[in-house]
């Protein structure tokens, strides 16, 4: 086989890889991971059987690795920059710095049509598999996203059984919103009140702010007093 044949075998394999990937991932975003088929993805990717998938990825559990990776390394090094951009600056002037770091990058990949679906498909497989999302990322994948939370525990004066907790509400919170962001971003041939605001990005990290920053009710205070007693 010549150089020429190779190279132009391999590329046809890495642009069925990616017609794969793109269709799965368009379909977990609308499905979820569990109701979409592999005949279901193979089928929306233009192949003619299910031995496309497993000659690429071998199963549908790699090529949700893969495709887990493939984001999330987009994302991290976005994340990394910005924070050694931060760094060299003598560190964090704000909260609300660290929520740019950490919301910014998933908006810009949002809206890359690459992207779109990431989102969804990923926020559906935290709230459904943890164990699988947490195992693509290897501690690998979403450095620039521990260190932010990193940050943020120790920026935020608050007890520190509030601010686990907070930051898990956070997380919930995004997911949800950054997701309605995506799939705006899919419909929008369609005007929508909420999306085309000018202000409604900023507007959003104002709330999320809000979320981890404002003073814990007398309520909770009492309870988490009454829970170390």
């Amino acid at each position: 086989m010549s150089t020429r044949t190779r190279e132009g075998s391999r590329a046809a394999s890495e642009d069925t890889k990616s017609q794969i990937k793109a269709a799965a991932q368009m379909l977990f975003a609308r499905h979820g991971v569990d109701a979409v088929t592999v005949q279901q993805i193979v089928s929306a990717a233009g192949q003619r059987n299910n031995a496309a998938l497993h000659y690429h990825f071998g199963s549908k559990e790699e090529l949700i690795r893969q495709m887990v990776v493939d984001g999330a390394s987009v994302l991290d090094e976005r994340r990394r920059g910005m924070l050694q951009e931060i760094k060299a600056r003598g560190g964090p002037a704000s909260i609300r710095e660290i929520l740019n770091v950490l919301v910014m990058p998933v908006i810009e990949l949002a809206e890359d049509e690459r992207w779109r679906g990431y989102i969804r498909f990923t926020s559906i497989l935290q709230a459904s598999d943890r164990k699988t999302l947490r195992a693509a990322l290897n501690n690998r994948w979403n450095t620039g996203y521990v260190t932010c939370f990193d940050y943020l525990k120790k920026m935020l004066p608050l007890p520190a059984k509030i601010i686990e907790q907070r930051l898990t509400l956070f997380s919930i919170y995004a997911n949800a919103v950054l997701s309605a962001h995506e799939a705006a971003l899919e419909s929008k041939s369609r005007s929508d009140r909420l999306w085309d605001q000018n202000f409604t990005i900023d507007n959003m990290l104002d709330t999320m702010e809000a979320m981890i920053t404002s003073r814990p009710s007398a309520q909770t205070l009492a309870k988490l007093r009454s829970s170390k007693d």
